[in-house]
């Protein structure tokens, strides 16, 4: 009877099986090894490549994600400069405009914001006085085609003039006025505002 089931049981098992002294079936040796060298080495491979291309994948969705959401906040952001003049020199008033012009219209090619004051104080102010100012009509064509900048007089220095002349001090329609120069100057820079001295 035991060699009957015996015989029953390698039939269940299959050929490739031998009998070991415990009376129990394992498979040979060689097809044993055949069977772990071939699977789990393509289980791992395939386990491990999508990990890997997964991570990639996501580092690069991060990164991208961080670049969409900070970009837009940079472009937002607009470019402040102050100019001051305190000097009743031509050259410096016009070097003042100058930079102005140039500030803007790069800023104006990036398709960037940006905000300009000209802040006149003490004998700058002559670059914004109706009856004095050497600069005057290329304040005007300016103020047309750059709207960014602006133009501060100040009010301190108005009131001076007009006690010294005896005289109301008359201001370009494109000037401001502010009640201290000097002061708008520095609550600017507290601001963030770039300040600038031509």
């Amino acid at each position: 009877m035991g060699v009957i089931s015996g015989l029953a049981m390698l039939l269940l098992v299959g050929p490739n099986a031998q009998a070991e002294p415990d009376n129990q079936f394992m498979p040979r040796a060689s097809e044993k090894s055949q069977a772990s060298n071939q699977k789990p080495p393509v289980r791992l491979k395939q386990a491990r490549k999508p990990e890997h291309n997964n991570t990639g994948k996501q580092d690069l969705a991060s990164k991208t994600r961080l670049v969409e959401v900070t970009k837009p906040e940079i472009a937002k952001k607009p470019h402040q400069l102050i100019l001051q003049v305190n000097s009743n020199e031509p050259a410096m008033m016009n070097l003042a405009l100058n930079n102005a012009t140039n500030v803007a219209q790069h800023y104006r090619d990036l398709g960037e914001p940006v905000s300009i004051e000209v802040i006149t104080f003490g004998p700058g102010l002559h670059m914004l006085r109706d009856d004095t100012s050497p600069v005057k009509p290329r304040i005007e064509v300016l103020a047309m085609s750059h709207p960014e900048i602006s133009f501060k007089a100040c009010g301190n220095t108005q009131e001076n003039m007009r006690k010294a002349e005896n005289k109301d001090i008359n201001l370009i329609a494109q000037a401001t006025v502010v009640k201290s120069g000097v002061v708008r100057v520095m609550e600017l820079q507290e601001q963030g505002w770039s300040y600038v001295k031509p």
